[in-house]
């Protein structure tokens, strides 16, 4: 089975590659439905998910102008109280003020497919700055070397220099005005903040060029299963363990991390 004309990869989807081809096969383009827990306990999982999402909503109604004191009231779980407490007193410093755009999903070519990113906020200083701001609810706090190399920064980052000229001005966005800031709401006094450039860039178009080729010669090849991933610890999460014989217990919470299963990027495949 192909991919279908002008797919649309996200850093989900190849994230879902890079972890396990088995995965984006089943996924997207079986579209398999297989609803395993992804972690036990699973009411303590779904309220954890629900929270970030919660999270989210509430900085993107608050960055459209909604009432601080309305948006305040509205929370009702202490956990997403305090995370909004550590967002008022401790946003992410200096961010652009003349452009800001919450929950925007830009896509831009990228071979004969599209390539999707789907973002928490930007933020621009038209001809000066662009800087990405992601919200992170997990409990970790990764170190910026693994945050600079990670699907989503890589994608983030490139989808804004090629499809971000409309935020600043209409002018093609140089890719060292662009900025990347990873927030932490149980760390909220330590972002990290990740500079681009020419030659990230660069670099970051040939990676997911090749990415995106390897993937679409494998589906290309013919319909057989594509291999699992050899570690499988990533199996323990994964709603298609027991269909790839991988185990039937869900992994415990207290190895997840929320961010793994971010509220920020759509569970389905982008198709359409």
């Amino acid at each position: 089975m192909t991919l279908p004309p002008a797919f649309p990869f996200s850093q989900r989807s190849l994230q879902d590659y890079l972890d396990c081809p088995r995965r984006f096969q089943l996924r997207y383009l079986w579209r398999q439905p297989w609803p395993a827990v992804e972690s036990e306990p699973l009411a303590a999982h779904e309220r954890a998910l629900e929270r970030g999402r919660r999270f989210h909503q509430l900085v993107h109604q608050h960055t459209l102008g909604l009432p601080q004191a309305a948006l305040q009231a509205s929370i009702d779980d202490p956990q997403v109280r305090r995370w909004w407490r550590h967002y008022l007193e401790s946003p992410p410093p200096n961010l652009p003020l003349a452009v800001r755009r919450s929950e925007i999903t830009l896509t831009t070519p990228l071979s004969t497919y599209r390539l999707a990113a789907r973002y928490d906020l930007v933020a621009v200083e038209p001809g000066q700055r662009a800087i990405i701001v992601d919200w992170k609810t997990g409990r970790s706090r990764p170190p910026a070397e693994r945050l600079r190399t990670a699907v989503q920064t890589r994608v983030y980052c490139y989808v804004l220099v090629q499809a971000g000229s409309f935020l600043n001005a209409d002018a093609p966005l140089s890719p060292s005005q662009v900025e990347m800031v990873y927030w932490f709401a149980e760390h909220p006094a330590h972002p990290v903040t990740l500079p681009y450039d020419e030659a990230q860039h660069a670099d970051d178009a040939a990676y997911l060029e090749a990415l995106v080729a390897e993937v679409a010669a494998r589906a290309a090849a013919d319909d057989q299963e594509w291999p699992l991933t050899p570690d499988e610890r990533r199996c323990r999460f994964c709603t298609y363990r027991s269909l790839c014989a991988r185990g039937v217990a869900a992994g415990p919470l207290d190895a997840l991390d929320a961010d793994d299963a971010d509220p920020s990027e759509p569970k389905e495949p982008l198709f359409g």
